[in-house]
């Protein structure tokens, strides 16, 4: 057969002995795929390696890919989102934060957004508020119908949370519930600043429909929820474990939560 292949004796030989020879990535290769199922096959080689790395298993990026790919460890695919803009109804606000996504500390500015869900034959609507420092998501609602008065509860419980100073710029796209009165008097009410993505053009307000993008993927499509109970709640738990548990590439592998706390700690020092 050696004869016939044209393969050399000595390279058979070598292949030979290696299947013979131990996997010397089988633990790794076990950390790895515990990492991935823990993050509900949500995480990629990136957010992999940095666990690994938090762990202190010092380990190549490229071959916690390679290895990935070897076990067959994909994970899930981001889908498109819900649109709430209805057009010019009221006021529409100028785009003050200028995507200006990066902020030195925490509440100096918060986007926001509506998303929607289908679940078990009923439409469920989310409304969190993020900070763009830590990209925490400082408070959210649910309900079955995207209205004025549940977007602004999740704005006013972020305001009574974590009481933001004067000069804070809130975000968010055209959509009818921020042209709302409702929504710009808590704005003005604590001497804030309401900001809003110009029309039709997603990458103003990226940063939220990234996180909606994560969150569907990551705890959503591929899942099937018996009741509007359930799913809420699935909601409820997913928002803890991305703001404490789940690893941030920007943020050097720290959970939001941790980086916002290391931020807050750092400010105190000074």
């Amino acid at each position: 057969m050696i004869t016939v292949s044209g393969l050399s004796r000595s390279t058979f030989f070598e292949h030979q002995r290696r299947l013979n020879e131990p996997d010397k990535y089988a633990h790794l290769k076990e950390l790895i795929t515990k990492i991935f199922n823990n993050s509900n096959a949500t995480y990629g080689y990136r957010r992999v390696w940095r666990a690994l790395r938090n762990d202190n298993e010092i380990v190549n990026k490229k071959l916690v890919r390679k290895l990935m790919r070897q076990l067959g460890l994909v994970s899930k695919i981001r889908r498109k989102k819900y649109n709430s803009y209805r057009g010019a109804i009221s006021h529409i606000a100028d785009n003050v934060l200028d995507r200006n996504f990066e902020q030195s500390a925490p509440n100096k500015a918060w986007v926001s957004d509506v998303t929607e869900f289908r679940v078990a034959g009923t439409k469920v609507y989310l409304s969190p508020i993020m900070d763009l420092c830590d990209r925490t998501i400082l408070a959210h609602t649910l309900s079955t119908s995207p209205n004025t008065k549940f977007t602004s509860r999740s704005l006013s419980d972020a305001i009574a949370l974590f009481s933001p100073a004067e000069g804070l710029i809130v975000h968010t796209d055209q959509g009818f519930q921020y042209q709302h009165t409702s929504w710009r008097n808590l704005i003005t009410n604590i001497g804030g600043v309401q900001s809003m993505s110009r029309k039709g053009n997603c990458y103003d307000n990226s940063v939220m429909e990234n996180f909606f993008g994560h969150l569907k993927s990551e705890m959503y499509h591929g899942v099937s929820f018996s009741s509007v109970d359930e799913f809420c709640q699935a909601i409820d738990d997913y928002i803890l474990w991305y703001n404490t548990t789940r690893l941030q590439e920007q943020f050097k592998g720290l959970a939001p939560m941790h980086y916002r706390n290391q931020t807050l700690a750092k400010t105190h020092t000074i």
